[in-house]
């Protein structure tokens, strides 16, 4: 975080230099409140470069195997260029090279981890456990180092969802 702040005074303060410079270039006609709107300007451009690249760096740092499954926008009415353009805020993803395969009654049964990365003042990650039944698509949360199913937790995914077709391609 505070290597975001350095790069966000340094914007501020290559842009306060740029309107220094068309000030002075212009013989000094245009108004000195210029300079400070330009830092004004270059750090609240830094900072909206820094959000919306946020998830394609994410993503850079992942490992090649890892399939993103499911990405979440959102808007906030405090930075208002969202609701034209929304901001990635979390995205989940699996890595299909560590699944666990069995079968169970002639059911394809895959263990998997499921990740989850949110943006936030920290960024946060958290995992958790999961068991897919590909044959009925049907997927519950496994808890606890024994993997203990969590049957009430249990949902149904559709066909067409990226999680199911990653953990079940042959389907």
């Amino acid at each position: 975080m505070i290597w975001h702040l350095i790069a966000a005074v340094f914007a501020g303060l290559g842009a306060a230099g740029i309107g220094l410079i068309l000030r002075l270039a212009s013989g000094k006609r245009l108004p000195r409140w210029i300079v400070p709107v330009c830092a004004g300007l270059g750090m609240l451009a830094y900072q909206i470069h820094n959000e919306y690249s946020w998830f394609e760096h994410k993503r850079q740092q992942l490992p090649e195997s890892a399939e993103v499954v499911d990405v979440e926008e959102s808007q906030v009415f405090w930075r208002p260029w969202t609701f034209l353009f929304p901001m990635t805020t979390a995205f989940t993803i699996v890595e299909p090279d560590q699944l666990s395969v069995k079968r169970a009654q002639d059911e394809r049964l895959v263990e998997f981890l499921l990740y989850r990365f949110e943006k936030e003042y920290v960024d946060q990650v958290s995992h958790q456990a999961w068991l897919m039944n590909c044959a009925t698509r049907e997927m519950l949360p496994l808890e606890g180092e024994a993997r203990t199913p969590v049957t009430e937790a249990m949902r149904r995914l559709d066909a067409a969802a990226p999680l199911y077709r990653v953990l079940c391609p042959r389907a």
